[in-house]
């Protein structure tokens, strides 16, 4: 039996980075052997196995042989037999392919060392086309490096797969997890880039895709249309390293744009109201997390009003945190501040600039929370008047923040 280290471990090592997870494949080894040498199996299609004391992830060298449709449309050979080449064979790309052995020897049949000093995405073999999910994987891989550059031949046939409708039978499960990893990526625009150039984009999230090509401040960046304005935006969100609701929100906030008539686009806010629906559609197709789908449509409700905080009085400015649950979960309005900032900074010229809107809303909040609501509800004779006086009582608080010479300017529209 004989154990190698695999993947991303070797990948990343060669290129100089931090390596989180060490994965190994045993060749020669059986699942009696690992057990009784104290492995743990957690494989549920192929067998795979925890170290006794590390936790790391053992897995028999295995083949594959495609047998139906979509990611779990596969035979699997876990056996004795199979060499350390058929297991690197089976890979998506070469740089994920590349094998060190006990003694540091580099076994590399697909050339992945040449493709990490070139910076190129290439895929392995022919049976890429096999995996739906290799799509999915490569686009995540170019947001993760985003200087290297796919190969054109891995290109094609990441087309062909979506021509052939091969994508069509992912399960949502899978397109979110992929999705969310490659949005916590440096620079998750690249992975939309390449979903989008292979034409899978328009397959898996179309209302991302129809935003391409939409106009959105036409008097001041004529070259810049929505669908690059919100690529813009998702790299806000990662180089100021939000998290994932965040980047998600940033992802989704003007998706209503695509289906707003252009002679509405930019000024009207109609299209927020559209981008609420859009966002619920999509979050419910891909089976997106709660946290994550709560926050997407407080940022397409909301942003633009934040965006126009210049034009709301105390009353319009404390209704919306009262809309937006501020006052009882000031850490995801928090969250919802960071999103719009990063919409703000989306845009030539604004990268740098200061979200002013967002120091308003904190002061505001704060001036709101400082009410003693429960005393009011106390010394209020009628039930009924106990939330009106509430609200009364933090407009008053909030109006002073609003006096001459307070007013934020500057903003754009959304």
């Amino acid at each position: 039996m004989e154990i190698f280290t695999v993947g991303g471990a070797i990948r990343d090592e060669l290129l100089g980075l931090p390596v989180q997870d060490r994965d190994y494949v045993v060749v020669g080894g059986s699942p009696e052997e690992m057990l009784a040498r104290g492995f743990k199996p957690v494989g549920k299609d192929f067998p795979v196995f925890l170290h006794p004391q590390s936790r790391a992830e053992y897995a028999l060298a295995r083949t594959e042989r495609k047998s139906g449709h979509g990611y779990k449309g596969f035979a699997f050979c876990a056996a004795p037999e199979v060499s350390l080449g058929e297991d690197l064979a089976r890979r998506d790309l070469t740089i994920n392919a590349i094998a060190r052995s006990a003694d540091g020897l580099l076994i590399d049949p697909h050339h992945g060392i040449d493709d990490l000093a070139a910076g190129v995405l290439r895929h392995v073999g022919p049976a890429f086309v096999e995996d739906p999910v290799r799509v999915l994987r490569l686009a995540r891989f170019a947001a993760r490096f985003a200087a290297f550059a796919v190969a054109p031949e891995t290109m094609a046939l990441a087309q062909e797969m979506v021509a052939n409708g091969e994508l069509d039978h992912l399960v949502a499960e899978r397109v979110w997890q992929e999705l969310a990893k490659g949005l916590m990526e440096d620079k998750p625009s690249r992975m939309f880039e390449v979903l989008r150039e292979c034409g899978a984009l328009a397959r898996l999230l179309p209302e991302l895709d129809r935003l391409f090509g939409v106009p959105q401040r036409p008097e001041m960046h004529p070259e810049i249309d929505t669908g690059v304005h919100v690529m813009m935006v998702v790299d806000q969100s990662a180089q100021r390293h939000y998290g994932l609701p965040v980047r998600l929100a940033a992802l989704l906030h003007d998706l209503g744009k695509g289906s707003t008539p252009a002679a509405d686009l930019p000024r009207h806010p109609d299209h927020e109201a559209r981008s609420v629906e859009l966002v619920r559609q999509v979050c419910a197709r891909l089976k997106v997390p709660v946290e994550c789908r709560d926050l997407a449509l407080l940022v397409a409700r909301h942003h633009g009003d934040l965006h126009r905080s210049a034009q709301l009085d105390a009353a319009n400015m404390v209704g919306l945190l009262e809309s937006s649950d501020a006052l009882r979960r000031p850490e995801r309005f928090e969250q919802l501040l960071e999103a719009c900032a990063c919409d703000f900074q989306g845009r030539l010229g604004w990268q740098a600039a200061a979200y002013p809107a967002a120091q308003l809303f904190r002061q505001a909040l704060a001036l709101a929370r400082s009410i003693d609501a429960a005393a009011i509800a106390r010394s209020c004779e009628q039930p009924a008047e106990i939330a009106a006086r509430i609200h009364a009582a933090r407009v008053a608080a909030v109006e002073p923040l609003l006096a001459p010479g307070q007013e934020t300017a500057g903003l754009p529209s959304s």
